[in-house]
């Protein structure tokens, strides 16, 4: 199969990251739970024990003058590194006005798409090695793979506690910082460090800022990330939200058999 650069980089692929949240630390608004940075890299941890959640994501990019936006919705078992989205495509991101949302099975080291489009049939699956991505899929499929989204904090820099803010009545604490992507790849659990490692390589810068939001069990509730990526002679910049939500929710996940997944090219 000879796969190229999927449309969800190579287009303009944006997702907004919807919800806006401030706060100020002061001397009465104390950081919780002792050091910022150590907090916000033990958030991949914290998530493995809870076990599982309900997720929605965005992703935002602007390009030629155009900003786009996909939205995706699932579910996503942080033990095991699996998931599901729907992801939306905006209108006329693959030269049409309307398209059928594109089914993902995240699992580790491997992304299952549905409905891709591309001259792919519509019941045909296709498979990627994330781990060959120069971004590890932290873009490429549209939509952060939430457990990568995770990991990628363990690399956590310069943390600073912003203050507490109400998420969706939720009350949680704002931390802002930058991510190491080689610092995040050694630290990695094992199933994401593959992925991780390549997108180390291959975004144009290694520390990637961003802000995250974590619920008083250390949970994480929020995080937006912000790559950047060179295409051809000029650095695109992405913003991708990852919410989590419905904790213990069951996570279904079963991948295609081998028949049903495509072998031929994929037009870009």
């Amino acid at each position: 199969m000879v796969v190229r650069r999927y449309g969800f980089r190579g287009g303009a692929w944006a997702v907004a990251a919807a919800l806006m949240a401030g706060g100020c630390a002061g001397p009465e608004d104390p950081a919780p739970g002792g050091d910022p940075t150590e907090t916000v890299r033990g958030a991949a941890e914290v998530l493995t024990r809870a076990g599982t959640a309900k997720t929605s994501t965005s992703m935002e990019m602007a390009t030629g003058g155009t900003r786009v936006t996909i939205r995706g919705e699932g579910a996503y078992d942080f033990r095991l590194r699996t998931g599901r989205l729907q992801v939306v495509l905006p209108k006329d991101a693959a030269g049409a006005d309307e398209h059928r949302p594109v089914t993902e099975l995240l699992v580790p080291g491997a992304l299952y798409m549905k409905n891709r489009g591309a001259g792919v049939p519509t019941d045909k699956w296709v498979r990627v090695d994330t781990t060959t991505l120069d971004d590890g899929n932290l873009v490429t499929g549209g939509a952060t793979d939430p457990g990568a989204a995770a990991e990628l904090l363990r690399g956590a820099q310069r943390v600073t506690y912003v203050g507490q803010v109400d998420l969706a009545g939720v009350k949680v604490s704002h931390y802002r910082g930058v991510a190491d992507l080689g610092a995040a790849a050694r630290a990695a659990s094992p199933q994401v460090r593959g992925s991780l490692a390549a997108a180390a390589k291959g975004f144009a810068k290694d520390s990637v800022p961003f802000d995250a939001y974590l619920d008083a069990e250390g949970r994480l509730r929020k995080v937006r990330h912000q790559f950047s990526f060179a295409n051809k002679d000029r650095t695109v910049a992405v913003a991708s939200t990852t919410l989590l939500y419905g904790f213990g929710t069951p996570v279904d996940v079963r991948l295609p058999s081998r028949g049903d997944i495509y072998a031929g090219k994929i037009e870009v």
